[in-house]
């Protein structure tokens, strides 16, 4: 059963408005994307295992659509995909262990069939396999964070995408870090953040006009 370390406890109570109105797991509670990172390496059982968590995400058709394309802190891959963000991102991200591009490919052949056709939510699908990598992530110890601040056409030309592939998110992995290894303005960002009530979200039948 997952329980949450004391610390991360701490600082989710100290966030305000981080409770679940009908109970459910602390994993979803508990996790939260962080900025500040150690840099230690991640070892291979550990990306491996997010990698794995994400292949069994549920997709239209069963597509599969999501791709990664990842990198780790050391390797000269990394500073390609780090040069992609922008410099906001760039700032506390050199200090993640490994760097994820996410992409997704809308083009495939259902099973049985022989013509291609177009999914019509791959980044749907793509995203369904982002927040299995990232539960996974938390419940192994690391954090992650997506980021949809960086250059495309930079990311596709470091990471040689195809163009019939949707470049979503970068996502830095990496062990949870001390806030004052971040610029002084980011430090008070560094905890778990609120969420909307559920009445805010979710509605009987349809949607009203304001939601």
């Amino acid at each position: 059963m997952f329980e949450p370390d004391p610390a991360l406890v701490s600082l989710v109570s100290q966030a305000g408005e981080r409770a679940a109105d009908t109970p459910v797991s602390s994993l979803f509670i508990g996790r939260w994307s962080s900025r500040a990172m150690t840099g230690e390496p991640i070892p291979d059982h550990v990306l491996f295992a997010l990698f794995e968590a994400a292949r069994f995400a549920p997709s239209s058709y069963n597509s599969q659509p999501w791709r990664f394309a990842f990198a780790r802190r050391g390797e000269p891959e990394f500073e390609k995909l780090h040069a992609c963000l922008s410099e906001p991102n760039r700032v506390w991200s050199r200090n993640a262990s490994a760097l994820v591009l996410v992409a997704s490919k809308a083009a495939f052949t259902p099973d049985g069939k022989t013509e291609e056709m177009m999914s019509g939510s791959a980044s749907f699908d793509a995203g369904a396999a982002w927040a299995s990598l990232a539960f996974q992530a938390s419940l192994l110890g690391w954090s992650t964070r997506a980021m949809g601040g960086f250059d495309r056409d930079l990311a596709r030309a470091a990471t040689q995408a195809p163009e019939g592939l949707k470049l979503e998110a970068m996502v830095a992995i990496g062990k949870r870090g001390d806030p004052a290894l971040l610029p002084e303005d980011r430090r008070p960002l560094e905890k778990p953040n609120r969420r909307k009530k559920i009445k805010e979200i979710v509605f009987t039948g349809g949607f009203p006009a304001d939601c």
